[in-house]
């Protein structure tokens, strides 16, 4: 499981505290018990075969009938035991980093293993348990729960406003200097709301960024305009810092959506992770409605 999750044997050998011969040895152990190859080996890569992935989502199946059984026995009565992996956009990951020292106090046998990502993980296949993802879910095989909203602004830097001047409609917005960061299937387009109807504004990027928090930095730095998460880039535009450079025509708000595999019977480790997740998007007045 573990070297299916992190795609090398030396990475799963770090995480399990074995050495990377030893788990190479189980791994291969396993294929010739089963008759099977588990993972395609080249000197650059390590992929799971089609056999692999079959074997790892029975694995999973199992590893649920086991949580369910300790709960069931009373084991996790009382406190969650275990890792949960939740994958998360880096904003909104920040926010629950700030969060997860009161939880993981009251449930001594918890662990989180946090994962940053602004695109769809497979879930399965990576072994993650919780993913947050903005705007539509697709995917009918999971299990979707809208937890709230976002809220983002335009912002910018005094300096860049000074230099460029103020946009006074999103038609204005494209003669910026935009930077956004990418996201599967985002186009080149930003989309704002004057209350009523949604406006969409094609842009041309002069920087683009797989990561919120560097474009949170080059906009700092006075690099341009760029549409932020309220958990951003609000400090700084507090502190003065960034400017709300289109306040009457917002970003529009996308909602937050946890998913799952759709399994029965979710352990308490996930539910409970879970659960901290929904009351902390709702302690934010800018995410809860």
């Amino acid at each position: 499981m573990r070297v299916a999750e992190t795609g090398s044997f030396s990475a799963a050998a770090a995480d399990l505290g074995l050495t990377q011969p030893a788990v190479s040895r189980q791994v291969s152990a396993l294929e010739e018990h089963l008759s099977i190859r588990l993972f395609h080996r080249t000197t650059n890569a390590l992929a799971l075969t089609l056999e692999g992935e079959q074997i790892i989502a029975m694995a999973l199946k199992v590893i649920d009938a086991v949580d369910t059984l300790n709960e069931a026995s009373g084991a996790e009565a009382a406190n969650a035991m275990g890792r949960v992996r939740l994958a998360l956009p880096a904003p909104l990951g920040l926010y629950v980093s700030d969060r997860l020292a009161q939880l993981l106090e009251q449930h001594p046998g918890l662990s989180v293993e946090l994962l940053f990502r602004e695109e769809p993980s497979d879930l399965i296949g990576e072994g993650i348990d919780l993913e947050v993802r903005l705007g539509l879910v697709s995917d009918s095989s999971l299990m979707c729960r809208r937890i709230g909203w976002t809220t983002a602004f335009l912002c910018a830097a005094p300096s860049y406003l000074e230099r460029r001047g103020v946009p006074k409609s999103p038609a204005e917005v494209n003669t910026h200097d935009c930077i956004c960061y990418s996201r599967a299937g985002d186009g080149r387009s930003w989309l704002f709301s004057d209350g009523s109807d949604e406006i969409a504004v094609r842009i041309s990027p002069r920087l683009v960024a797989n990561s919120a928090l560097a474009v949170h930095r080059a906009v700092l730095s006075g690099g341009g305009v760029a549409v932020l998460s309220h958990i951003l880039a609000y400090p700084d535009m507090e502190e003065g810092r960034l400017i709300n450079a289109l306040p009457e025509y917002p970003p529009v708000r996308l909602p937050i959506n946890l998913v799952y595999p759709s399994r029965k019977n979710l352990p308490l480790r996930v539910r409970t992770v879970l659960d901290f997740l929904v009351e902390a998007v709702r302690d934010d007045p800018f995410m809860a409605s």
